[in-house]
Formats: C-alpha cells, sequence, structure tokens
C-alpha cells in the first residue's frame, strides 16, 4: 500500500502542489490505516449496541448490492472507521465574484471538478481564505462520505451512522455504482447516474424487506427546492451577462439573493407545509459558490429511469448501456441522455 501511495503522490505533483497531494494522501493513509473489518466491530462487547445495529444493516446492503444490483463484489463497505471528527473531509467551492462558473480543480483519476477537498477542517477554511482573496465567492461544504473510485477498499465511516435506514443503504448503492462506471470531467452525468441507481436500488431493497416504498415527500420537497435554487442561479447568470458595469451587477446581485429569501420563506409556508429541512442551509451566507452543488445530482436521472426500462428492468443490460453512453464524445452522450429524457 505505501508504494501505491507513494506512486500516486509522484503522478499528481506535477499537477499541482506538493504540499495539497501529501495533505490528501497522508488523510487517505490514515482512513486506511484505521479501517476495521466491520464482522469484527459488531462482535466486539465495546461496540455500541445502535453502531452494531447500523455496522449489521450495513452488511445486508452490501451483500444485496452485489447480489441483486450487480454492483462491484469487492472490499468496499465492509469496514469501519470512527473518525474523531464530525466529518471526513471538507470541500471548498468557490466561483469568480459574477459568475456562477465554478473555479474547477483537475485531477488525473477523477478529471475536472468544481472543489478541492481537505481531511482538515483548518486547512479548507485556508484555502477559502485564499480563495476570498483572489475576489472569489466561496463556500465550504461538510462531506460525511466519499468514494475512491475502487482504488481503495472504501470504509463505512463513524459519520454516516447519523443517517437514517434508507440513506445509509442508499449510500452504500451510489458509491459503489461511481466504482463501477465514472466519466472523467462529467460530474452531471456520473452523479444522476450514481443518483438513479441509489433511488432504484433502495426501492427494490425495501421491496425485498417486505417494507413500503419510499417516502416520496421528501424527494419531492428536495426536487422543488433544487428547482428554486437552480432558477435563482440562472437568473444570476443572465445579470452577469448583462452589459452593466460590475457596481451594477454587484447591486443587482444582492437583491437577487435577497429575494430568494423572501421566496423561501413563502415556499416554506404554503408548498412546503412549514417543512424546515431547508432552514440550516438557507441560514448560511449565500453566494455564487454555494449554488455549485445543485443540480448535479438530478440532471439526467429521468433519463437513466428510462433507460433501465429500456433494459427490462435488467441491471447488467443497464449498466451495459450506461457503459457504452459512457464511452460516448461528450456531445453526443449528452444528446443521447437529452432523448432519453422525453
Amino acid at each position: 500500500m505505501r508504494y501505491a501511495l507513494l506512486a500516486l503522490i509522484t503522478v499528481l505533483a506535477g499537477c499541482r502542489s506538493l504540499g495539497y497531494y501529501a495533505h490528501v494522501t497522508h488523510g487517505q493513509a490514515a482512513l486506511l490505516a484505521q479501517r476495521r473489518s466491520i464482522d469484527k466491530v459488531v462482535v466486539d462487547p465495546k461496540t455500541p449496541e445502535k453502531t452494531r445495529q447500523r455496522l449489521v444493516l450495513a452488511q445486508e446492503a452490501r451483500r444485496f448490492a452485489s447480489k441483486q444490483l450487480d454492483l462491484p463484489d469487492n472490499r468496499s463497505y465492509t469496514l469501519y472507521v470512527q473518525l474523531d471528527r464530525p466529518w471526513v473531509a471538507w470541500n471548498v467551492f468557490a466561483t469568480p465574484e459574477l459568475s456562477v462558473s465554478a473555479v474547477t480543480h483537475c485531477f488525473p483519476i477523477a478529471g475536472c471538478v468544481a472543489y478541492r477537498g481537505f481531511f482538515r477542517k483548518d486547512l479548507a477554511d485556508r484555502e477559502a481564505v485564499r480563495e476570498r482573496s483572489l475576489g472569489h465567492d466561496v463556500a465550504l461544504g461538510e462531506v460525511p462520505a466519499y468514494s475512491t473510485l475502487g482504488w481503495f477498499a472504501d470504509p463505512i465511516l463513524s459519520s454516516m451512522m447519523r443517517w437514517d435506514d434508507d440513506e445509509l443503504v442508499g449510500t452504500i448503492f451510489h458509491e459503489l455504482a461511481h466504482q463501477k462506471i465514472y466519466v472523467k470531467d462529467d460530474s452531471s452525468f456520473n452523479e444522476s447516474y450514481a443518483s438513479f441507481v441509489e433511488q432504484e436500488g433502495v426501492r427494490e431493497w425495501r421491496q425485498a424487506r417486505q417494507l413500503p416504498p419510499p417516502d416520496e415527500k421528501g424527494d419531492a420537497l428536495d426536487h422543488a427546492f433544487t428547482s428554486q435554487v437552480l432558477a435563482l442561479r440562472d437568473r444570476l447568470k443572465a445579470i452577469y451577462a448583462q452589459p452593466w458595469t460590475d457596481d451594477v451587477k454587484r447591486v443587482a446581485k444582492a437583491e437577487e439573493f435577497e429575494d430568494f429569501r423572501g421566496r423561501y420563506l413563502a415556499w416554506r409556508a404554503g408548498e412546503a407545509g412549514g417543512d424546515h429541512r431547508y432552514d440550516r442551509w438557507m441560514a448560511r451566507p449565500l453566494n455564487n459558490a454555494s449554488l455549485l452543488p445543485f443540480g448535479l445530482y438530478d440532471t439526467w436521472t429521468a433519463s437513466f429511469a428510462t433507460l433501465f426500462e429500456q433494459s427490462g428492468r435488467a441491471w447488467p443490460v443497464f449498466f451495459a448501456k450506461v457503459s457504452a453512453l459512457a464511452k460516448l464524445p461528450p456531445d453526443e452522450r449528452t444528446g443521447q441522455l437529452q432523448a432519453l429524457k422525453h
């Protein structure tokens, strides 16, 4: 393992600062070193009962993923790490002050992504300060789980234990889907595909356990809220494209965010039925960067749902079709996804 990590540092060091890659490599190595077999954790008398029950559920979901959903059968999510912090990592998102386009960061394996991840909060805060000094809008996001795309055996993390059953099970399906198929430089494709596998996988999981279908209310609220955020992003994009001075654009930008807060309160009191689940996010400072994560996870989920039906709801056939899409040139792939969406 040590040699693999050293080789990875050598490859990455030529792309960005050695200091950053030393940090993420050390953080990943620390996680790998802390892994314990879930089989051993669940029989350990020192393991809290609630944790034991959650890990037993994770074991069952892990077996279901490979046997019923045709997802990779490997050591990922058969191991557990008890973190010494509430989140495994923090992502720093940034955009120019008058743009909704992300400041991207490119990596040899994952391709270009709209954030930089850190295993230490203080380093994430330092990066946020650096980005702000460049005049960028910045947002910080907590990371409870992530995938190494099959390079290592990803563990269940203690930061995942606070989730409800469907979210825990669904995340295992989601991250294993990334291991099966991943396209560099196409986050919308990757996340929409994995989100569909998660949603359909949870539906089949609940059906196999003779549980009622997942509650669609939460998904409907998420979709409605995301639609509002994306509409805000479109309005901001239109403002930034105007032939106005930067000062005028800044005023219009501030007015849009203030108007959005009012729209949210009206929506929460009306359509959302008083649901407060988004209040924590709304209480944060809002800027261009805070809007970046929205839309990635559901842009093409309807397209993948259609593809699944066209595959006779057979997972091996579906994955073969997704793999074929993944190999297409970006424009052709987007065109086919668009056609499937209608």
